[in-house]
């Protein structure tokens, strides 16, 4: 890994706000956010950056062949984590724990992504707006692989009001909050960008002015969160905690390479890799509670909360970075 890469990563203000945030459990300051502004503030990023991809997505051309391999390669991507995750996980876990955790991993982190994006810009590299398009469309098939897998795997004795039918199934997967308004906004942003530019003018003040600093705010809030997930990790077992850091490893490499097959430049590839090592604490969890109880929250929470989230923050991303400076031909960028 570029030390340097390591070091320009540490010291951006979003992740010293992290560190503050986990800093203030340890040391058992008072600091608190008021409960409602988190989520406030996890709508609005997800409502700005899915505006703006919307409006790359337009810039881009929907129907030009990067694009429309990026994104198809995405959503293979998605599809594929979580399978390779649960075979690895049932080594350990039953049905219900390795198909929940596996989603989660399936996933991805919108958070992890935009700090992924300030990273790009503090290095001043460009990436497309297309890729907020790739973030969107790997929420849901990681859901629908994960509560697939509990309905084909699992015993068949399972209750009733227990049992997945394709129509929760479908419900889960596409119409969870974090999904619906991440997809929705990107719609927006495609269709004012296609017929009214003057109206996204107007919204650049709050989908762009104010955006660095609620992300601040938001992962000052997040390390103080996944700081109080840490102790959850003792339950979760060494296997778990191994997981949680080799598995978006492995992801990532995975990532670089179909990057390197798509000839994308150094910003959507890195972008492309960030996508395929992030894990999701948000929209698979709420999804994964509602239909599979069996499953242990601890377990898929702690974990891609408590450790990976905080180590793609802040060693993930240099690293990815550097992946992708050493595997992605020059001639691409």
């Amino acid at each position: 890994m570029d030390l340097s890469l390591l070091l320009q990563n540490i010291f951006a203000p979003t992740v010293l706000f992290f560190f503050i945030g986990v800093i203030a459990v340890f040391c058992k300051s008072d600091l608190e956010i008021p409960a409602p502004l988190p989520k406030l503030f996890s709508l609005y990023l997800l409502l700005a950056i899915g505006f703006k991809g919307g409006i790359g997505i337009q810039e881009s051309g929907l129907l030009n062949n990067q694009v429309l391999l990026t994104l198809s390669a995405a959503i293979l991507m998605s599809l594929l984590i979580p399978l390779l995750g649960f075979i690895i996980l049932r080594l350990k876990f039953n049905v219900f724990n390795s198909a929940a955790i596996a989603a989660s991993y399936g996933s991805i982190s919108a958070v992890t992504f935009i700090t992924a994006e300030s990273f790009l810009a503090s290095q001043n590299i460009g990436s497309d707006g297309f890729m907020v398009g790739a973030l969107a469309l790997m929420e849901s098939p990681a859901i629908l692989v994960g509560l697939l897998l509990v309905r084909f795997a699992g015993p068949k004795n399972r209750p009733e009001s227990r049992k997945l039918h394709l129509s929760s199934i479908l419900h889960e997967s596409f119409l969870n909050g974090s999904v619906y308004l991440l997809i929705t906004s990107l719609i927006i942003g495609f269709l004012t960008s296609l017929s009214n530019p003057s109206a996204v003018e107007k919204m650049y003040p709050f989908t762009h002015s104010i955006f660095y600093g609620v992300e601040c705010f938001f992962l000052l809030d997040m390390g103080m969160v996944a700081a109080q997930r840490l102790p959850s990790l003792k339950k979760a077992g060494s296997f778990l905690i191994g997981f949680a850091i080799l598995m978006p490893i492995f992801n990532s490499i995975i990532g670089v390479l179909v990057a390197r097959s798509l000839s994308l430049d150094t910003g959507n590839a890195f972008l492309f890799v960030v996508l395929c090592a992030s894990a999701s604490y948000l929209a698979v969890p709420a999804a994964m509670r509602m239909t599979v109880p069996e499953a242990r929250s601890s377990y898929y929470i702690s974990t891609t909360l408590g450790l990976t989230f905080p180590f793609n923050i802040v060693l993930g991303i240099p690293l990815y970075m550097s992946l992708v400076n050493k595997f992605i031909p020059i001639s691409t960028f």
